[in-house]
């Protein structure tokens, strides 16, 4: 990947799979009149990534369309078992057009073709074009069927947005056991359930490629077997699985075709006269970072005009100021401004420049004076302590956790993804049936005509848009729980459908090739102290029902080893009795006793073996 192995280099980006991935590694990024901007920002900051790390000569974007493309015209269950993108992704999706319009990239699409398709096509059209390569930019791994020794190849997200891996050839074959060109028989005989592509049924992962490995394509096996299935058995293939494979051999060349990726769209595609850094001009994206609230991009998108950092023709030292920094000499310094003002939590390179008066571009001597002040200002208020013996030693420990992640049944959520899909196709008839006629229980605007026009629903008390519609926030909507039995339907859709899109449906994407999550730790992600999780955040899936604890039996030990819980029990009332020396409290925990079942004695004059759950609930809520 070297910058002059080729003379040309072309990125293709599919913006709808970037956006998506962006979307939900940054759920709770939002402007400060509280629009959610997360995929946005994640989207412009992977661009201004992709543009300094690769160094393209040219950069082309590409966009599904909301037409049925062909797939979904002959086969109506495509992608049927995937959620509705929800309205905030949809606003996202719409505006970030405007994104790659102010970085100067040319935006391709068709009705009735998915991106991947104009992708597929651009990168068939420029196979006459010498000494170039094509990196693909996505954030899944069907594009990897378009891999082509080092000379196509895919820039893909492992896990959130910092984590990404380049795929050539030598990459797909390391993961797969077999050539890119495979990957759509693959496909055809294991299926797909992200797209709902059938396969064959009772040829899983292990199968499929052995297949592949021993015959070849689809096409390949099953000359093979009508020729003479003895060859298939003396190379270790099962009686029972050649059966399947003759019963189900329209189904595993049908799942094939809808898993080709097209090269023959009908679109008009050349190369600009110019590069795109020649054509660049910072000025736009500015304006429209700066009227999106994305203050940290700013200066990195100005850079992007001037010689690309790292090349030959670049006077200036390499600086480049990622928003993902977390380099060695980062974290402490982040971790230091933490203690000093917990508010500002999981503080970038920008913060720390911020912090100590320096502007955002000065690089390691920044770093240098930056540091200067910050550890001069822990010894004023009296953080030395925690900062070396207990935040500092912590780095090394989760950055070793993070990276050995934890295991995932992918199995069982498999089975989830499938049974809780029908459980909200069932709310789904539940609420068109109260409401008296089917509508888009994800959009804010449909949902509000449906409570407050067509059912008349009372708005008293609830809150207002910015737009100055009635809000349809969870917030508001739970206060009218009891007002009409299509609230309790809606709300129990809209926890149902969180669970699937956020893990239950996404956690797979984010697994190693040994079923492993690595979800990024965050030592200071919250102002209170506790360690929280991001990408995904695992702190937040549902303790209580019996949803929540299903995805929770999705994380299993490794052969060998047991998982271990461990709680502070109560450390804040601890360290309340500790302080107050209060007797009653002291001799509560002495004694081993439950702190919320022993105050519930008190409060209600009964013995603790007398305490019922409502009154230790009560007896809790008094305590903190």
């Amino acid at each position: 990947m070297a910058r002059n192995s080729y003379k040309t280099k072309i990125v293709l980006i599919d913006a709808h799979a970037i956006l998506h991935r962006a979307y939900h590694a940054l759920p709770d990024f939002s402007s400060s009149q509280g629009e959610p901007t997360g995929g946005l920002y994640g989207l412009a900051s992977m661009l201004i990534r992709i543009i300094t790390e690769l160094k393209p000569d040219y950069i082309f974007a590409c966009y599904d369309r909301a037409e049925p493309t062909f797939r979904k015209q002959i086969y109506e269950d495509y992608k049927a078992k995937r959620p509705k993108a929800e309205p905030e992704l949809v606003a996202q999706i719409i505006r970030s057009r405007d994104i790659f319009t102010a970085l100067h990239i040319p935006i391709f699409d068709q009705a009735g073709l998915e991106a991947d398709d104009i992708i597929g096509t651009i990168v068939e059209k420029l196979k006459k074009e010498k000494d170039t390569q094509v990196i693909i930019a996505s954030g899944d791994m069907d594009t990897l069927q378009l891999v082509d020794d080092d000379r196509v190849v895919v820039f893909t997200l492992k896990k959130g947005l910092n984590d990404t891996v380049i795929y050539d050839e030598k990459g797909v074959r390391e993961r797969y056991g077999f050539a890119p060109q495979y990957l759509i028989d693959y496909k055809g005989l294991r299926g797909d359930p992200s797209d709902n592509i059938i396969g064959v049924e009772g040829i899983g992962e292990k199968t499929a490629t052995t297949l592949i490995q021993e015959f070849g394509e689809i096409e390949s096996i099953y000359k093979q077997i009508k020729k003479d299935e003895q060859v298939l058995l003396a190379k270790g293939v099962k009686a029972r699985i050649i059966e399947i494979l003759k019963a189900s051999e329209e189904e595993a060349i049908f799942s094939k075709t809808l898993a080709t990726i097209r090269r023959d769209a009908q679109i008009d595609f050349k190369l600009p006269e110019q590069t795109w850094v020649k054509t660049f001009d910072s000025a736009k994206a500015e304006e429209l970072f700066s009227e999106l609230e994305f203050r940290t991009l700013i200066g990195r998108v100005k850079k992007l005009g001037g010689p690309i950092v790292g090349s030959p023709t670049s006077s200036e030292p390499e600086v480049v100021l990622h928003i993902e920094a977390e380099s060695k000499e980062i974290k402490p310094l982040a971790i230091a401004l933490w203690l000093i003002n917990s508010d500002t939590t999981s503080p970038k390179l920008e913060d720390i420049l911020s912090y100590a008066n320096l502007p955002a571009q000065t690089g390691t001597e920044g770093l240098v004076k930056a540091k200067a002040k910050l550890l001069v200002d822990i010894e004023k208020l009296g953080l030395a302590k925690v900062y070396r013996e207990v935040e500092l030693p912590l780095i090394p420990i989760l950055e070793e956790a993070q990276g050995r992640g934890i295991k995932v049944d992918k199995k069982l959520l498999s089975d989830l993804s499938f049974d809780y899909h029908a459980k909200l196709s069932n709310l789904e008839e539940k609420i068109y049936k109260l409401a008296g006629s089917e509508f888009n229980i994800n959009s804010p605007k449909q949902l509000g005509e449906i409570l407050f026009t067509k059912l008349q629903l009372s708005v008293k008390g609830l809150k207002k848009t910015a737009g100055g519609s009635q809000s349809t926030r969870e917030s508001e909507i739970i206060k009218l729980k009891d007002t009409h039995p299509i609230i309790e339907e809606i709300l129990a859709y809209r926890e149902l459908q969180k669970l699937l899109t956020t893990y239950i449906d996404n956690l797979p994407n984010l697994l190693d090739k040994e079923d492993v999550l690595h979800a990024t730790l965050n030592q200071a992600g919250t102002t209170t102290g506790r360690m929280s999780s991001s990408n995904p955040n695992i702190q937040n899936i549902p303790t209580r029902g019996e949803q929540g604890a299903a995805i929770r039996n999705a994380f299993v030990a490794r052969a060998g080893y047991k998982l271990l819980a461990f709680d502070y029990s109560q450390i804040e009332l601890r360290v309340l009795a500790a302080l107050s020396e209060d007797p009653d409290l002291v001799k509560i925990f002495k004694e081993g006793k439950d702190i919320h079942t022993s105050v519930a004695s008190k409060v209600f004059g009964v013995k603790e073996e007398e305490v019922t759950k409502e009154m230790r609930r009560r007896a809790k809520v008094i305590n903190f």
